[in-house]
């Protein structure tokens, strides 16, 4: 399914209660990290900790490299290699934990996240939607793509509409991110807590400048 739709839905590809322990981990690191900003016991730029000024969603909590989502990188490999029928290698983890109000603007990504998937962790559910055309549906403003920095975009006339994914916890969906639009409506819910693991291919043009999206080991800030 995924060669012929460059997506693909996998249901139950990781175990509830690894999801909620990662879960419950998220929740517990966005109320330290919060705290540790508001308290100035850290620096609000130290990379080693998540924050809440994520360009792209506003108000998330974030982190980029976590250590456990990171784990959960290489341990999905696997399934992400069945499925896929390619050979990968990982770049980077990137987490959120979003917040009531919250759109994550239709998008294609850059090219650490040729491979991608979103895995459900926990909390309320939240559909994300995917545009399988493979078309450009963004218009630009300027030099700069609108949603880079979390404003809203502007989609061309007749855009499809996209295909509504539902994920529960231990759901992910794979897909090729810099080739489909994806996109969040508004969050109605209270909290939700996602990761997105990427990979490129293993034989892409990308594989030998974007091994763990250029850093030297997996773990440790961009």
């Amino acid at each position: 399914m995924f060669k012929k739709d460059k997506y693909q839905v996998i249901r139950k590809a990781v175990s509830k209660e690894v999801c909620a322990l990662a879960y419950s981990y998220l929740q517990l690191s966005a109320n330290a990290d919060e705290y540790m900003l508001k308290k100035n016991i850290t620096h609000t730029a130290n990379p080693l900790i998540g924050n809440f000024m994520d360009r792209q969603v506003p108000n998330s909590y974030s982190k980029y490299g976590d250590r456990l989502m990171e784990t959960l990188l290489i341990k999905t490999i696997p399934v992400m290699q069945q499925k896929t029928g390619l050979r990968l290698i990982p770049t980077y983890a990137y987490t959120r934990l979003y917040r009531k109000g919250n759109i994550l603007w239709r998008h294609k990504d850059r090219p650490s996240c040729e491979i991608s998937t979103t895995l459900c962790l926990g909390g309320d559910l939240w559909p994300i939607f995917i545009d399988p055309t493979g078309e450009d549906n963004i218009m630009p403003a300027g030099d700069s793509q609108f949603g880079a920095r979390g404003e809203e975009v502007r989609i061309k006339p007749g855009a499809p509409h996209g295909n509504k994914v539902i994920l529960k916890p231990g759901d992910m969906i794979i897909y090729s991110g810099c080739e489909l639009e994806h996109w969040r409506e508004p969050f109605e819910g209270n909290l939700c807590g996602q990761v997105f693991l990427h990979y490129n291919h293993a034989n892409g043009p990308f594989a030998k400048t974007n091994l763990y999206d250029k850093r030297s080991i997996l773990g440790i800030p961009k």
